[in-house]
């Protein structure tokens, strides 16, 4: 996958000829306006509102959407349109989706929308819902491959993807409040009605031992309430994963559950999403037990993201999406984007033979977290480490999982405190525990050479491209020729001893003549 180097400065830090775009979606439960920095890669949302409006909760039994739900989506979208004009949006792109292509009066909402909205809006068929949620796993995940399935309030959409093909694909009428509304709100009747539904995809058996990735904001909300029962350390949906036993017992509990209000948590989940989780619940659990996937990943990049990545051409897309966060990150906070590239390079001699070996997956983290080394440097020096830590753990990455997450939250981390910090607060002593040692031991790897090497160059590029490390004799070797033999010293040697002590290396720092 290529990298991302090329950025430009802009309205909102980087160049685009669409920047900023804005999308509006139009869903059978909620109105957003999601107004983003531009297509591109890893596009940063500035704006984000959402108005739970319900236009489809009686569309199965009376086929229309209710005038008071018309009424509030129409107040929603003149305000969408104002703020896009503030934002200076350049393209306002506007999608609908089932309970606006169903109802009989789906037309007559249409030409109000639009006048509202100021843009035309696209009325997605079940097909073209279901590219947009597979788009949009692409957009977040790098090589996704799996069935993806996304909920919203009148329909779900599952597609099956591999790599960046797209395969199979269907809509099925289950819907949380579709399911309200044509059972009478009653969960036990929804059951074989969800079972019956699944049961006519011919492909489903395609998701056995893959993964299963959900999207929709009723999964979101059910991740929500897993984190806060596990007491998970990080409230981060996007990337969360639960193996596949426990993905469904989980659903069956909230789906069992007689009133929400005694679950534990629920206060974590908005009160006007509580009356559909125990029906996205049931879904989730009916599909998993016929998929049977190796795990479940939650995604909080959906239809609105496919749009945007359905407006990459083909170079962009072939760029990593957590690269390319990192790089405009840097980019932004960052004294020096070209030191943090030479971070990449220097730090690549450290994990070839004789030294620790890595993965591809580990190489592609670690030079992540090199881009991001530095983005703390404007804060108090006593807080660096962790003002740091919170803002990549809680970031919007994509292209990585809750361990590569964590570890590049810890790796600056260490980075400021140094790697024999334990964790003085409690989201980095959490953080600590929560990730295998291999991956805590390269953090702290990681973050001793970031430290040596700013102690060495004072975070200025153009010295340790010039200062290179190698193995050598059985030695970690530091090789300072005579141009910069005046920046060595006691504190760069205890830095870089400490980082030889944790490769089991001697260390030895080389001044050239």
């Amino acid at each position: 996958m290529g990298s991302c180097l090329e950025t430009l400065p802009g309205i909102f830090g980087r160049g685009s000829a669409l920047e900023p775009l804005g999308v509006i979606d139009i869903g059978s439960n909620s109105v957003r306006l999601v107004v983003y920095d531009g297509a591109v890669r890893a596009p940063t949302p500035i704006f984000n509102e959402k108005v739970l409006c319900g236009l489809g909760r009686t569309v199965a039994t009376t086929g229309r959407l209710e005038d008071t739900a018309v009424e509030r989506a129409i107040t929603a979208l003149l305000r969408f349109r104002a703020i896009a004009r503030v934002l200076g949006v350049k393209n306002l792109r506007a999608i609908a989706t089932a309970a606006v292509r169903e109802a009989s009066n789906g037309r007559e909402f249409l030409a109000r929308g639009e006048q509202a909205s100021g843009t035309r809006i696209e009325v997605l068929s079940g097909e073209k819902e279901a590219q947009f949620a597979a788009q949009g796993i692409m957009m977040g995940f790098v090589d996704a491959d799996g069935i993806a399935g996304d909920l919203g309030g009148g329909s779900l959409e599952l597609i099956d993807l591999s790599k960046n093909r797209l395969n199979d694909a269907g809509t099925l009428p289950l819907g949380g409040l579709r399911l309200i509304d044509v059972t009478g709100d009653r969960i036990d009747k929804a059951l074989e009605l969800v079972d019956d539904a699944l049961a006519g995809i011919p492909w489903i058996g395609q998701g056995k031992g893959r993964k299963f990735y959900a999207v929709g904001g009723t999964w979101r909300s059910l991740a929500k309430l897993h984190m806060e029962q596990a007491n998970y350390p990080l409230r981060v949906m996007h990337g969360y994963s639960l193996p596949l036993r426990e993905a469904i017992a989980f659903a069956e509990q909230i789906r069992r559950a007689k009133k929400l209000s005694g679950v534990r948590g629920i206060e974590e989940v908005s009160r006007q999403r509580r009356e559909v989780l125990p029906y996205g619940a049931l879904v989730l659990e009916r599909l998993l037990r016929r998929l049977e996937p190796s795990e479940v990943v939650f995604s909080v990049f959906g239809i609105r993201e496919g749009l945007v990545y359905g407006l990459l051409n083909e170079h962009e897309r072939r760029k990593d999406p957590l690269l390319c966060f990192c790089e405009d990150y840097a980019r932004l906070r960052s004294r020096s984007v070209e030191h943090a590239h030479e971070l990449r390079a220097w730090t690549d001699a450290l994990f070839q033979g004789p030294g620790p070996s890595e993965t591809p997956e580990e190489r592609r983290l670690r030079h992540a977290a090199c881009l991001l080394s530095d983005i703390g440097w404007r804060a108090h020096p006593d807080y660096r480490g962790e003002q740091s830590l919170n803002v990549v753990a809680h970031s919007a990455l994509g292209g990585l999982d809750h361990v590569g997450r964590i570890f590049l939250a810890l790796s600056v981390y260490f980075r400021h405190t140094g790697p024999d910090e334990q964790g003085s607060d409690d989201l980095s002593s959490r953080l600590v525990a929560a990730v295998p040692r291999r991956t805590l031991k390269r953090a702290r790897i990681l973050g001793a050479a970031i430290r040596a090497a700013h102690m060495l160059s004072i975070g200025m590029p153009g010295v340790i491209d010039e200062t290179p490390l190698s193995y050598e004799g059985g030695k970690l070797v530091l090789s300072i020729p005579k141009a910069y033999a005046s920046l060595d010293g006691e504190r760069l040697r205890r830095r870089f001893q400490t980082l030889a002590a944790l490769l089991d290396f001697p260390p030895e720092v080389r001044l050239l003549r």
